[in-house]
Parts: C-alpha cells; sequence; structure tokens
C-alpha cells in the first residue's frame, strides 16, 4: 500500500491544496492527511472509497499504481479495474443471498456499501422467482417519493449489479447510489462520454437532472417491483409467493426495530 502515500500527495498538489484544504474537501482532520502522506498510518477501507468516489479513481488506480498527469478515471466506467462489492452467502447451501435496502438504511448505505459487517447487517433473503437469473448480483432498494408513478412511494426495487457503466441504456430504469443524492431511482440517459447521467423521472411534475460520474459509487438495473398492500382478493394461486413476501416484510420489521 505504499502508493496511497505518494497518491495523496500527487492529488492534492494536482489541485494546488494544503494539506488543511484537502482535510476539508473529505470531512477529515488535518493531521490524518499528514499521518497519511507521512506513511505513519495506513488508511481504512471506507476511506480509500471516500477517495474514489471524491476524485474518481478506482481502488487498483489508488492501491496498486502511482498517479500521474496521464492517469484518467475514466477506465472506472467499465469496471476493469477493482470495485469492491461485498455479497452475502448462505453457508450451508453455498449460494449468494439477496441484501434488503429499506429506507431506514439508506443513508447508512451510503458510507457502508463497501463494508462487508454492514450489508451483512442488513436483511436477506432468497428470490423465489422463476426470473431472476443465477448469473447476476441481485440487491433490494426500498424507495420513497412519487417521482416514478406509477410506482409507489415505499415499493422495493430489485436491482442487478452493473459493472459496466457503459452498458447503461437510455430510457430504461436504473437505481444510482451517489453521495449527493443518495439512493435514487430513475431512467437515464447515458452521457458518460461526457462525464455525466441524466436522470428522468416517470412523474413530469419532477425535472430531469444530472449526476456527474466522479460523484456515482453503484449503479444497478432495475428488474422488478414489490408493493406491499394490494387487495387481499388477488391473492389466490400464490401462497407461495405470499408466504415469502411475509417473510421479508418480517425481517424488515425486525430490522427497523434494531435500529430505532
Amino acid at each position: 500500500m505504499h502508493f496511497i502515500a505518494d497518491n495523496l500527495k500527487f492529488i492534492r498538489k494536482k489541485n494546488g491544496w494544503t494539506q488543511d484544504q484537502l482535510a476539508r474537501q473529505l470531512g477529515v482532520k488535518r493531521s490524518l492527511i499528514g499521518a497519511y502522506e507521512e506513511g505513519r498510518a495506513d488508511p481504512r477501507i471506507s476511506f480509500l472509497m471516500h477517495l474514489c468516489q471524491k476524485f474518481g479513481y478506482s481502488m487498483d488506480q489508488w492501491v496498486g499504481k502511482s498517479l500521474d498527469d496521464q492517469t484518467t478515471p475514466n477506465d472506472r466506467y467499465s469496471g476493469s479495474n477493482l470495485r469492491i462489492l461485498p455479497i452475502t452467502i448462505d453457508r450451508e447451501e453455498n449460494k449468494e443471498r439477496v441484501s434488503l435496502v429499506p429506507v431506514q438504511a439508506a443513508a447508512g448505505y451510503l458510507n457502508g456499501f463497501g463494508d462487508v459487517e454492514f450489508i451483512e447487517s442488513l436483511p436477506m433473503f432468497d428470490l423465489p422467482f422463476p426470473e431472476v437469473s443465477k448469473g447476476k448480483t441481485y440487491r433490494v432498494f426500498q424507495i420513497k417519493g412519487d417521482s416514478m408513478l406509477p410506482i409507489p412511494s415505499g415499493a422495493y426495487i430489485l436491482g442487478s449489479y452493473v459493472m459496466d457503466w457503459r452498458s447503461v441504456r437510455n430510457d430504461e430504469p436504473y437505481l444510482v447510489i451517489s453521495k449527493s443524492e443518495g439512493i435514487v431511482f430513475k431512467r437515464l440517459l447515458n452521457n458518460l462520454k461526457d462525464g455525466f447521467l441524466t436522470l428522468k423521472s416517470d412523474n413530469p411534475a419532477y425535472d430531469s437532472f444530472d449526476i456527474e460520474a466522479n460523484d456515482i459509487a453503484e449503479i444497478w438495473k432495475a428488474e422488478g417491483v414489490t408493493t406491499f398492500g394490494f387487495d387481499q382478493s388477488s391473492h389466490g394461486g400464490h401462497s407461495e409467493l405470499m408466504e415469502e413476501l411475509k417473510s421479508i416484510q418480517r425481517k424488515l420489521d425486525a430490522f427497523t426495530q434494531q435500529n430505532n
């Protein structure tokens, strides 16, 4: 990890900042920046991820390479460099499980999406749907707000992880995780060639807006939606599915109680 100290100095001097100015940019103490630059301390993984999000470089570039004026952050669009995606595994069956990010955990997710312990603290479950591919990594996010009506606030969106951001298709729904906007469910326009994505709502009352690529932490392709509270008369013939949905709701209720 000996490149970290030099790379931290490089990015600071490239922007013409003092250690105090860089510390304010990153929300840490100046003494911590000094310790990292002088190699007296090794930064935590959460700090390194913050650097990646802030300046647009990959974890591999920060840790394993020397940054110079020819190094660009654009490689991170393809996902060819290292991105950290903690997943949960059912150890008995040795298969990946799906984590649920309820509204109550949204703020924590922005800081903990790369933290294995945080991801493991979220409710987990298996998806019984035959349409769910075994070759993808899935996560469920609860949304709030009415910008994507008729999908209501409180709905759960099933997303598949997008490694190569260049594959984002125009006018299709995605979940974007960014430090400025949080967890956002929108339709996207792919303007990565110009360094940003355009986010569009289905509700015409909301205007479109742009997010800089350097502000983005994760992208998930919306694959499906689940809501609760629909007409009980429509449940006939779907007992297995309803039991799974009730199980998800119970886990969510337990998670909410633990965090209140």
